[in-house]
């Protein structure tokens, strides 16, 4: 048969180009022998351990590892951060009950809405219209909900953010702990935090009582690896291990379980000192950047005090004239730059401890060549906030009920059974059980127009699945 994807594989495999995307070791993994690797994909054979219960050489790598990275407890996941944020949702809420989520958390926390049976109260970020982007979470909303319902039993943050907006986690936990609440903060873009001093604090060192990492983001797992990690005795340990059977696959892989145990070791050895001295390229570049006309860089911006710190290993910036995903475009096939992510102003490097100063200085020379040369689009002055969608019924409720399918023009005023997904990031524009305004649908048409892509709607894009009885 032919091989599509490994021929695919094959043409990205390029010692040229430049990686500012996931996963963070760019492809430059050096402390393996990988003509091993396939003696090493073995399973819970005599002499090796069982992840789903260790007591030999797993939870020896594990312990180490909640060492280093300064945890009561580290486990390692093997269906990334998706199966963690599971693990760790279903561990610490009662089904049926609630719990209050930040509205731009990835479509992992969603799907363990609809897992669990949860009621889902939501925590706005706020919109920066100077960046025209979600920035931070309001410590001041954490108090209010939680004063106006007893009933949330856990609150969960993501920081920090796509975009490398960190929260003020420390004050967020001291609020969410006086209620006697649980705190999860979904850190999937922060694994790296905890080896610099120069970055923001990772929530570990902030109060967090489970804090998620993708081991494959930011440092140098492979995809699908990541780490849940318990910091406070607030967990019940014996339902965390017992839901980790539950969503863990009964064949993990020996793989990403040795991934994970290296690339802590690398971060603790050598990577910690590379990423300090990686630093120094990422102001550099900062600084350049904003030196360059028509070039719209974004810094931490002081006045919008939800953004407690900015982690500078994301470099948001766009191009006067070029929309973000033109720009992204230009930048692949034009200069073999492979970027994270656009939006409609703005491209994303995702920057890790593996890049070089000469991969910083190709972009560079790249925006600089872009600015000045190619042709400027007309571009639309829009609010790129999130709508605010009526929940209509619990997302498991439109999730398992019946459905139907009908075309998207159609749907003004039906109940969603599905998430509908701008990709990336991953955030849910509309959630099950949510109703579809003409606000929404003016913003998906948007999104469509504009190329951009989109999760859960069929048919090219032009049908939704709705709730059935809103006959």
């Amino acid at each position: 048969m032919k091989q599509p994807v490994y021929e695919a594989l094959r043409k990205l495999v390029d010692e040229n180009s430049v990686s500012f995307h996931f996963p963070g070791h760019a492809g430059k993994i050096t402390n393996i022998d990988w003509n091993l690797m396939p003696m090493m994909d073995t399973t819970e054979t005599y002499g090796m351990d069982n992840l789903l219960e260790p007591n030999g050489i797993i939870k020896q790598s594990q312990e180490l590892a909640a060492k280093i990275m300064g945890t009561k407890h580290t486990l390692y996941g093997v269906n990334g951060s998706t199966g963690s944020n599971y693990i760790a949702m279903s561990a610490c809420l009662d089904r049926g009950s609630k719990v209050l989520i930040q509205r731009n958390s990835h479509k992992s926390i969603y799907n363990s809405l609809i897992l669990n049976d949860l009621k889902p109260k939501y925590l706005y970020p706020n919109y920066n219209n100077k960046n025209k982007l979600l920035s931070g979470i309001n410590v001041e909303d954490v108090k209010m909900h939680l004063q106006k319902d007893p009933q949330i039993e856990a609150v969960i943050i993501t920081s920090p953010n796509y975009y490398g907006v960190v929260s003020d986690i420390e004050a967020i936990a001291d609020i969410v702990h006086s209620y006697g609440k649980i705190l999860i903060v979904d850190e999937a873009h922060g694994s790296h935090l905890v080896f610099s001093k120069k970055l923001p604090k990772s929530a570990i060192k902030c109060g967090a009582d489970i804090v998620i990492h993708s081991t494959h983001k930011t440092i140098t797992g492979l995809t699908q690896t990541s780490m849940l990690h318990v910091c406070s005795d607030r967990i019940d340990m014996d339902r965390l291990k017992d839901r980790y059977q539950l969503y863990t696959t009964t064949s993990p892989s020996y793989l990403f379980t040795l991934s994970n145990e290296m690339a802590v070791a690398y971060m603790d050895e050598i990577g910690g000192n590379r990423l300090d001295n990686n630093y120094e390229f990422m102001e550099w570049i900062i600084n350049q950047l904003e030196s360059i006309p028509n070039v719209n860089l974004f810094i931490k911006d002081f006045k919008d005090e939800t953004i407690y710190d900015l982690d500078i290993t994301k470099i948001l910036f766009g191009i006067e004239g070029i929309r973000g995903n033109s720009l992204q475009e230009i930048l692949y096939k034009d200069y073999n730059i492979r970027m994270e992510m656009s939006d409609y102003y703005n491209v994303l490097a995702v920057t890790t401890v593996m890049n070089t100063k000469n991969d910083f200085e190709k972009l560079l020379n790249a925006v600089r060549e872009i600015a000045i040369n190619y042709k400027r689009e007309n571009i639309l002055d829009i609010s790129l906030d999130m709508p605010r969608p009526i929940i209509k019924m619990k997302p498991s409720l439109a999730y398992f009920g019946k459905k139907k399918s009908i075309k998207l023009e159609e749907s003004l005023g039906y109940t969603s059974a599905v998430s509908v997904i701008p990709y990336p990031p991953g955030v849910p524009l509309l959630a099950p059980g949510e109703l579809i305004t003409k606000e929404i649908l003016d913003y998906l048409k948007f999104l469509i127009d504009n190329n951009f892509n989109i999760v859960n709607l069929t048919d090219n894009m032009n049908k939704i699945a709705v709730v059935e009885e809103d006959e």
